[in-house]
């Protein structure tokens, strides 16, 4: 039973083309990932199924009384509540069913025979809404769904208005799922999560009885929870049955079976071409001829998938600097409350260092810290000599009209236009996203940006937060070389092992000595 229908897909962004007559299906029950290089539409597909963008083509075919839930990150969360009375709004509708009991309850003081037996119908049919959706064990639900995703630790009775941007994406996360859609929609969950969280989330989605749709660059995440898959490429939708190592087994197969059909058409063509060539001017064999042209006119040309722009990320560098890097004595960072006990730490030139542990513990805020970004609370941190640092934020808006092109310009005055479109391609970008508005681009887009601006500046320490959020296979593997090459020093922030792993040499758990905030 197809539960979404998606039928003669067609969408585009001013002359770029992102679909062209697309159709999908979900059938109930199904767990499918959405993948694709970034760029190739994956966001503005989720966009055009949950209604937010209409399609220039096309219809979009939902089964009647399906509840959606999406993971948008950019949803509001009312100033003033805490963590609880959110997630606690997931069960809204239960808590209305217990109004209306409480309701029925009062009505009953003044209630003939009649009325007193149809109000105990309602309230015995209330009641068994209640037993059968949990009502009597929402608190625990809570608790289990909290502690899973890390906010439990964090504190249920937080305000929503202190928390960072990871945390704020988790309650979000934690609300969808208790409210237990029938549809699933989930545009990068890992992105905000530590490993340990991932696990959990691994294990609630393998158990979802439910159909979702995810969108997720964590291949190890991607290839455990999912069993259909959706390739997203070329302006079309293509289907595989099974997880992502069964689909790249499939995908090569595909391709090598369109090759060989591709050689096989391109040497009929050859011979027909050439007889018509051969044959056209002659009287005799005119006729033989247009026959032969007509075979060509009408034939379905195969075409193979053009290659993608694979990006080379190279850092360039700067002089060297002093063996000192950072030195702290008895630092600790924090805004209006602490986040560490006194921290002495001592970083040297060469060291390459991952921040590892869960959201809110304080790792970017620790990066900001050593740059100087925010005063700490207590204690002091050394700088060593000669230092050029690069910064890579995990988020950096562009809130005005720049194109790609001129947010890149802007920082290098001093390039012609030929460098800036070389630099910016060099990173996997193509033409029609260089002459992109930023607003518009998508989130591994708008990362490879970034990644050029800073990789184009001299550079000896590098501080990267998150830098393989929304970055696709293909980038994520060329930067791990690009970091594995550096010569410089290196702390990065990043919950992905199978990333950081081939890059750094040491491991630094912010868990050690960072306070949990209540």
């Amino acid at each position: 039973m197809s539960v979404l229908t998606v039928k003669e897909l067609t969408h585009g962004f001013g002359d770029r083309a992102i679909f062209e007559d697309v159709s999908f299906r979900l059938l109930k029950g199904e767990h499918v990932g959405l993948i694709g290089a970034n760029g190739e539409g994956k966001s503005t597909f989720m966009n055009i199924i949950t209604g937010s963008l209409m399609p220039d083509e096309g219809t979009v075919e939902w089964s009647n009384r399906v509840r959606v839930g999406y993971l948008d990150q950019h949803a509001k969360l009312i100033p003033g509540q805490t963590i609880r009375e959110v997630l606690r709004s997931a069960f809204a509708y239960l808590y209305a069913m217990e109004e209306e009991i409480i309701a029925i309850g009062d009505a009953m003081a003044d209630a003939d025979e009649k009325q007193m037996e149809r109000f105990m119908e309602e309230m015995g049919t209330l009641q068994d809404l209640l037993d059968h959706n949990g009502f009597y064990t929402i608190e625990s639900t809570i608790e289990e769904v909290a502690a899973g995703l890390g906010l439990r630790d964090l504190g249920l009775e937080h305000h929503v208005e202190e928390l960072s941007g990871g945390q704020r994406t988790k309650v979000l996360m934690a609300k969808l799922l208790l409210e237990k859609p029938d549809i699933l929609l989930l545009d990068e969950p890992t992105n905000y999560l530590d490993e340990e969280h991932i696990r959990w989330l691994t294990e609630y989605l393998q158990n979802y009885e439910n159909a979702f749709i995810l969108i997720s660059h964590d291949l190890p995440f991607l290839d455990r929870v999912i069993n259909v898959i959706y390739h997203v490429e070329e302006r079309t939708l293509t289907r595989y049955v099974g997880n992502y190592q069964e689909f790249e087994a499939l995908r090569d197969a595909r391709l090598r079976q369109v090759e060989a059909a591709y050689a096989r058409q391109q040497k009929e063509i050859a011979r027909l071409e050439e007889f018509v060539a051969r044959n056209k001017a002659r009287v005799a064999t005119a006729n033989m001829a247009k026959s032969r042209q007509k075979k060509l006119d009408k034939m379905d040309r195969i075409e193979l998938t053009k290659e993608k722009p694979k990006p080379v990320f190279e850092f360039m560098p700067g002089k060297t600097t002093g063996k000192l890097i950072f030195e702290t004595k008895g630092l600790v960072i924090g805004y209006d409350h602490p986040l560490t006990r006194p921290l002495d730490l001592y970083v040297e030139r060469g060291q390459r260092i991952a921040l590892t542990g869960a959201n809110g513990l304080g790792k970017t805020t620790l990066l900001k810290s050593l740059m100087g970004l925010i005063e700490p609370l207590e204690g002091s941190v050394e700088l060593g000599e000669h230092q050029q640092l690069g910064y890579f934020e995990q988020e950096q808006e562009v809130k005005d009209h720049r194109t790609c092109l001129e947010d890149y310009w802007a920082l290098f005055p001093g390039n012609n236009q030929f460098e800036v479109r070389s630099a910016l391609a060099k990173c996997g970008l193509t033409t029609s996203q260089i002459e992109s508005q930023v607003k518009v681009l998508s989130g591994g887009e708008k990362a490879k940006l970034r990644l050029a601006k800073l990789m184009n500046q001299p550079t000896n320490i590098l501080l990267l937060d998150e830098p393989t959020n929304h970055l696709d296979p293909d980038a994520k593997e060329e930067l791990a070389k690009a970091l594995a090459q550096y010569k410089g020093t290196l702390i990065l922030v990043c919950h992905e092992p199978e990333f950081y792993r081939k890059v750094v040499q040491e491991v630094w758990s912010c868990e050690d000595w960072t306070l949990k905030v209540y």
